[in-house]
Parts: structure tokens; C-alpha cells; sequence
């Protein structure tokens, strides 16, 4: 058995992307594009692998950032460790997960935070709690999502949606909507619609040279599309999906202020599943939803935001992607494995503090 722990040199990024592609808990977050996506904003990616007779069975992609002053480092582990098999306390995770946190104690790392996509088990309990991680209120993905079986032929996929869901797609049909694949040269429409809809929903986005590199990383893999809703010749909304391994992800959208009467948001998704099922994809993640139990919020989506069992301005969202039925899924959320324990705690009542102001404007 054989650990390597590199910046880029000791791995075939082709062999990298295929066990992101094909492990047991596998992810995109964890693919060789997305540590180089990440790299000239800040984050430098490290790779760590255990490997049997040459061939990847356990691996990690760590990003790590420089905190003020460049005197010790934050590592962000999204969506890994990837394992070849289930969670398990024995090799190769155990020499996995020890390698991992060697490097980054070597990268003077303040803390580990981890985001696995497991679901919320037992188990996977168990696991957080032999390698001592916490768990954290501080997230980065989303804890809870919603996922659409493409396993299904199209008929059953739209019989599962709510009946409004599948009407607001055929409105969009009749309402003369066009769904079309765009290319590079329709980056810059996209990213307009995206920071119109960041305004009307007070989140932030990334700069347009994050999403040009983005599309150029995953286009070179031939894993990304970027679909756009288009009625009389203008682009009402646009959304960018990429099919990784069996799971295709909607990673970034964004729609107009202007006809949203006729519905382009709804058969922008459905034309994305159907391009998804036709790669072979099994699942389209959805990417997220507030972590909410169905069963508290009910079908009024209304009352559920007015009682505060949805956060203000999320009903429209949770709306949205329920309507695509599927399997609501929650994973385990963050954690953390604390390296600076007198450094940690001063970390944290940071955060929460920075937090605090930004919810008082």
C-alpha cells in the first residue's frame, strides 16, 4: 500500500477524475478540474491518495487558503474523503484520513473542515466521532438536497413532479419559450442574469472570469452545459449543469426580472434533466434546499416562512425545487478536525461575530 500526498506532480489527472468519477462517494467537488477551478482565487489544491498495485482506493482533495498575515492556513475539504467502498474504520481510510491531517498540520492548518456528502447515518456518525471531528454550524455546501431518479423513463420522471411543476413547464412551452445550449460567447449573458438574480435574492457570486473557467475546465472534459431560456430573441434565464460520473449537478443559475409569467426557470431544469438522462447520468442534484424537514413545512409554503419554519425569502426557493419531486436527501453536514486548539476557538468567535454585523445591516 502506497500514500502520496502532492501539489500536482505525483498523480495522472485522468486517473484522479476517474475515481472521482467511480468511487463509492465519489463527487465533482473532489475532480481534478475543481481543485484547478479554485486555484487563482486562492485556494491552492492538495491531493492525497492511498494507493494499491498503482491503482487510487482512498482519496482527498484538500483546498487550502493563507489566513491574514500568512502565518497559518485554513484546509477545506468539500465533499471528500472519496472512498472505493463503505465507510469503514480500516485501511485504507484509516491511513487516508492520518495522511490527510499530516498534511495539513504541515501546511500549518488551524483546522480541518470537512463537508462529506454521506447521508446522515449512524454510521457515518460513528466515523466522525473515531477521528474526533466535530461538528460544525459554520457550512460552505448545502446539508439537505433534492435529487431526481433519471433512471426513470421521461413520463414517470414528470409524473413524480407536483402537478404544478408539470404545468409550469408546458406553460413555458405553449408560452413560446425556447431552450437552446449556449456557448462561451453566451458566458457574459449568463452572468448578467445570475447577478440580477444575486440582487433580487441577496447572495453573492463569483467574478464572470470564475464561470469562463469553469466552463473551460469541464468543457475540456466534456462535462458541462450551459442552457439558456430564450422568448422573442431574449435571454430570460440561464442555468450551468455539469454531469459528473452518474450524477448530473445545476451548479449556477440566474433568470431576468422581465416575463417571468412564462415560466423559462421551469422548463430550463427539465430540459437539463433530459440532457442529463441522455449522458447516462442517474441523478440531477438540485443543489440544495433550506434544511428543513418536509413534514414541518408542509404545503403552505407561505405559512411555513411566516411561523419561521423556512427563513424569509426561502419559500420560493424550497417551492421551486420541491416541485421536481425526487428524493429528499440530508447528509451529515460539516465538521471539523481542530489541528490549533488555541487557534480554533478565536477563529470561530471571529466568524460569529463578522456573522452578527453583516445580519444587523
Amino acid at each position: 500500500m502506497e500514500i502520496r500526498s502532492s501539489l500536482v506532480s505525483a498523480f495522472d489527472p485522468v486517473q484522479w477524475d476517474a475515481f472521482s468519477k467511480e468511487a463509492e462517494t465519489g463527487h465533482l467537488l473532489q475532480s481534478w478540474g475543481w481543485g484547478e477551478l479554485k486555484a487563482p482565487f486562492g485556494w491552492l489544491p492538495i491531493r492525497v491518495a492511498v494507493l494499491e498495485h498503482g491503482h487510487i482506493v482512498a482519496a482527498a482533495q484538500v483546498l487550502c487558503r493563507h489566513l491574514p498575515l500568512d502565518l497559518v492556513t485554513l484546509a477545506y475539504m468539500p465533499r471528500g474523503p472519496m472512498l472505493s467502498q463503505p465507510l469503514s474504520l480500516r485501511s485504507p481510510d484509516s491511513e487516508l484520513i492520518e495522511a490527510v491531517l499530516a498534511t495539513c498540520r504541515r501546511r500549518r492548518a488551524v483546522m480541518l473542515k470537512l463537508e462529506p456528502e454521506w447521508r446522515d447515518t449512524e454510521v457515518a456518525r460513528q466515523w466522525m466521532s473515531a477521528w474526533r471531528l466535530s461538528a460544525s454550524s459554520w457550512s460552505v455546501q448545502p446539508r439537505r438536497t433534492v435529487l431526481v431518479d433519471l433512471r426513470l423513463d421521461e413520463d414517470d420522471i414528470l409524473a413524480q413532479m407536483k402537478p404544478k411543476t408539470r404545468y409550469n413547464i408546458r406553460l413555458a412551452e405553449r408560452k413560446g419559450i425556447v431552450v437552446a445550449q449556449g456557448t462561451a460567447d453566451d458566458l457574459s449573458d449568463f452572468y448578467r442574469l445570475l447577478r440580477v438574480t444575486g440582487e433580487r435574492a441577496s447572495f453573492g457570486v463569483h467574478t464572470l472570469d470564475y464561470y469562463r473557467r469553469a466552463w473551460s475546465l469541464f468543457r475540456e472534459r466534456d462535462s458541462v452545459a450551459l442552457f439558456l431560456a430564450r422568448y422573442s430573441g431574449r435571454t430570460l434565464a440561464a442555468i450551468l449543469v455539469i454531469a459528473w460520473g452518474k450524477t448530473a449537478y445545476y451548479m449556477y443559475g440566474g433568470s431576468s426580472d422581465e416575463e417571468r409569467q412564462r415560466m423559462p426557470t421551469y422548463l430550463l431544469q427539465w430540459e437539463a434533466m433530459r440532457w442529463a438522462k441522455a449522458r447516462g447520468c442517474q441523478l440531477y442534484d438540485l443543489w440544495g434546499i433550506p434544511d428543513v424537514d418536509e413534514s414541518k413545512v408542509g404545503e403552505d409554503i407561505q405559512a411555513a416562512e411566516a411561523s419561521g419554519v423556512l427563513s424569509h425569502g426561502m419559500g420560493g426557493l424550497y417551492r421551486f425545487k420541491r416541485g421536481f419531486g425526487g428524493q429528499e436527501t440530508r447528509y451529515i453536514g460539516a465538521c471539523d478536525a481542530v489541528l490549533n486548539p488555541v487557534l480554533y476557538p478565536l477563529m470561530m468567535a471571529l466568524r460569529t461575530h463578522r456573522n452578527q454585523a453583516q445580519q444587523a445591516q
